[in-house]
This record gives structure tokens, sequence and C-alpha cells, in this order.
């Protein structure tokens, strides 16, 4: 899909973009695959706010997405390709032979008319020399995908569902297969271990242009229920460590910090020992 521009006919719309959604099928939701979502505001259970700037919003029902793809060994046809106004991929709604409906991440180059497989059993067939047709959208274990395909949805633990690269335009790449664990190199450059029998969709997710649309206007983030966000430095001093002073005045710190006093540049903030570190090979941003 392409980067659509719009006529300046006002100041706002002279550099705003979008996507091309012309590809994408005009049908309202499936109903039966649809829930009401309700907003939190950004606020604890306590009333409290716990992320700033959020807030408002166009009104959602929320989609209802397979990402463990266990209908396995069902041919199911791409019924239709729709957005999805709480990711920032499109989905694809499926129809299986024996009648059910379910919605997926739609990969790139996938079209409505197109039949995807999904199972295990193709595991065992790919380790007695069985050639698969590999398409995007069709959903396997690590074990039956031949090393360097470009994978999406992918599982940590088995039957859990899809937990990696699942946004916009994002894969992996399936580096080698040893022992348990497949190597896959994510879109972050970390080199990580999975266990083989965790399976993956094949191809790229969809809307690879998202990452380029502009906006426009502020009115168009607070339709997505994001609020301005204000510098520390025109604060209060009550408002933020930043914040006080006459005029443009500096941080007055060492180092930039959060409202909280954390720091906020270069600072490590992942949590150290977790139990998925040993299944890291190379970590992000590593030489």
């Amino acid at each position: 899909m392409a980067i659509k521009k719009y006529k300046p006919t006002t100041p706002s719309r002279r550099f705003m973009t979008g996507v091309d959604r012309s590809e994408l099928t005009s049908k309202p939701p499936e109903r039966a695959l649809t829930v009401g979502a309700k907003r939190s505001g950004a606020r604890d259970s306590t009333g409290q706010v716990s992320v700033r700037f959020r807030g408002g919003g166009h009104k959602r029902r929320y989609r209802l997405i397979d990402f463990k793809r266990d209908k396995d060994m069902v041919p199911a046809r791409v019924a239709a390709l729709e957005y999805d106004p709480n990711r920032s991929a499109h989905i694809a709604l499926l129809h299986y032979a024996d009648g059910e409906k379910r919605y997926i991440l739609a990969p790139a180059g996938v079209k409505v008319g197109d039949i995807l497989m999904s199972g295990t059993e193709i595991g065992a067939r790919a380790r007695g020399g069985e050639t698969l047709e590999l398409r995007p959208g069709c959903a396997f274990p690590l074990e039956a995908i031949p090393v360097g395909t470009v994978l999406h949805n992918i599982e940590l633990k088995p039957g859990v569902g899809g937990q990696l690269c699942r946004s916009a335009g994002s894969g992996a790449q399936l580096l080698a297969k040893e022992g348990k664990f497949a190597t896959l190199r994510l879109p972050s450059g970390e080199m990580r271990l999975v266990f083989m029998g965790c399976r993956a969709t094949l191809g790229l997710v969809s809307n690879p242009d998202h990452s380029n649309i502009t906006l426009g206007k502020a009115g168009r983030k607070r339709w997505m229920g994001k609020k301005p966000h204000v510098r520390g430095v025109v604060m209060s001093p009550r408002d933020h460590p930043h914040g006080g002073g006459e005029g443009k005045s500096p941080v007055g710190r060492k180092a930039p910090v959060s409202p909280t006093g954390k720091l906020a540049l270069g600072q490590k903030t992942r949590r150290r020992n977790q139990p998925g570190d040993k299944f890291i090979v190379r970590r992000r941003g590593a030489k």
C-alpha cells in the first residue's frame, strides 16, 4: 500500500499524509469477532493518572485476533482485508472450511481469495523430507520452516500465541536451527533463541508505510487518544524537577530526569536477570 497525499485545502492539510486503503475491503467488521473496548483514561485502580498525556480519542470496538493460529490442517480462505483502529497493522478475515471465522494479522502480499494453512503435523512432514508450499500467511512450527525465511507473530512458548513482530511492517529472520532451538534475528537487531515447537507466521506484517505517515495537525493525534506532550522545563517546580526559573531556564541538573526523578537519557531500564535472558544470543545495539 502507498502513501496518500491530500490537497492543501487548509494549512493542516498541506503536509498531511495517510495510508492508501483502497485495497482493503469496504465492509463493517465481523460483529461476532468484536467486543466493546472501554478506555481507562490512563488511570489506575485508585483513579490516579498512571501514564501522562493520554485520554479521549475516538470510540473503538476491539477486534478479537487469533494469535495462536491453532486451527490445524483446516484450509482457510481470506474473505476480507480490514482496517483495525487498535493496531498499526491491517487484519484479515479468514473463512475456514468448517465454517468458522477468525481474524489474523494480515501479512504483506496476501490478497482476498488466498488459501492459508497452519498446523503442527506439518512439522513432522518437514522432518520426513516433504517439501512444503511456503506462502505468506501460513503458520507452522519453526522446525518446519527453512533457514532464511522472514517471519512474524512468533511464539515464545508453544500454545501461548504470537508475541514477537506484530506491528506494521515488522518481521524476524530465521538464521539457524540447532538442537531444540532456532536462532532468530529480531527487527531491533537482537538475536534470540526460540524453541523449535513454537509457531510463527510466514512473511512480513502488512502496512509497512505506517511509519511514514505525517499526521499534519494536533487534532489527529487527539483522535488517537493522545494529549499534548509538554516539556518539563515549562512546568512549575512542583510538577517536574526541570520546572521553575525565570524565562527560558536550563534543566538545572547534571542529566535530564523523569517527573519522578529517574534518569531520562541513556539509563537502561530493562530489569536484570530475567528468566528469558539466557535465550538472548546478542543484545540489540551490540557490535
